[in-house]
């Protein structure tokens, strides 16, 4: 039986998603509690395959596995998150088509960018963004890889405050290797005055006009949801989000109990 899942996690610590020798890995440990519960043998032979990437640092609230497995009524939220750290955590599941491949059957795909809002025009960014919308070469907003296309469709760019925060989300066909981190880094040059409208225009012309720009910080990019044409009938799990709730409860209090640490600790001037 093919089953899929939905997993989130905390990417702080880890080296990106996809498994790598040597370091840390959200699939490593993904493949580690699938193989000691027996629920896969190895990833190759249960035809693994997941919806995407995500680079080191970068968290997900909806990245999409699948793997064929002989043993359905072990491959649970519940039962795999036993042997999973607290930073990553799978939250549904369902039974898919043999054919199900997550990555080339997704048709759109959201990202969502939170950083601090108090240094930028936020009317700047938000007239910028609608520049973004539509089918473009991203060149000028990727790492290359090789002879890929860069031609991406941009369905929708929000952008709101909320406290001292900005938050970013972004919808598309799919996305470039660092396309979310570089469009951020553009919209924030723009907001910030250091370049214009008729700039990022001139951005999206690689033919005739090339410029690199930096990758804004990975810790506030979350892959969001993951989009197919045909609708998967997902049995969430209430006990594994609820307890997912109770550590990120106590994530939430160590940190703001941090922050003010950190404030306590500068001099004031």
């Amino acid at each position: 039986m093919r089953v899929a899942l939905k997993i989130a996690y905390v990417g702080t610590g880890y080296h990106g998603s996809q498994v790598q020798p040597d370091v840390g890995t959200i699939e490593g440990e993904l493949f580690r509690a699938l193989t000691e519960l027996d629920i896969i043998e190895d990833p190759k032979n249960a035809r693994y395959s997941s919806a995407g990437r995500t680079d080191t640092g970068v968290h997900a609230r909806e990245q999409i596995i699948a793997f064929d497995t002989d043993k359905p009524n072990l491959a649970i939220p519940r039962v795999i998150n036993s042997k999973l750290p607290n930073a990553i955590w799978v939250w549904a599941h369902a039974g898919v088509p043999d054919d199900f491949d997550p990555r080339r059957q997704a048709t759109r795909r959201k990202y969502r960018y939170v950083m601090s809002g108090e240094q930028y025009d936020i009317s700047r960014i938000r007239s910028a963004s609608r520049i973004l919308v539509g089918e473009h070469d991203f060149a000028n907003f990727c790492t290359k890889e090789g002879d890929k296309s860069t031609i991406r469709t941009i369905e929708r760019v929000d952008v709101r405050v909320s406290g001292t925060l900005t938050k970013i989300d972004l919808q598309a066909n799919s996305f470039l290797w660092n396309m979310v981190r570089k469009i951020v880094t553009a919209l924030t040059m723009v907001g910030s005055g250091v370049r214009d409208e008729k700039w990022l225009q001139q951005m999206l012309e690689p033919e005739f006009y090339e410029e690199g720009v930096e990758c804004a910080p990975a810790y506030g990019l979350t892959l969001m949801e993951v989009i197919y044409p045909e609708p998967i009938e997902w049995c969430d799990d209430a006990y594994s989000i609820r307890r997912a709730n109770e550590i990120f409860h106590e994530y939430t209090v160590r940190h703001s109990v941090m922050a003010e640490v950190m404030d306590h600790l500068l001099p004031k001037e």
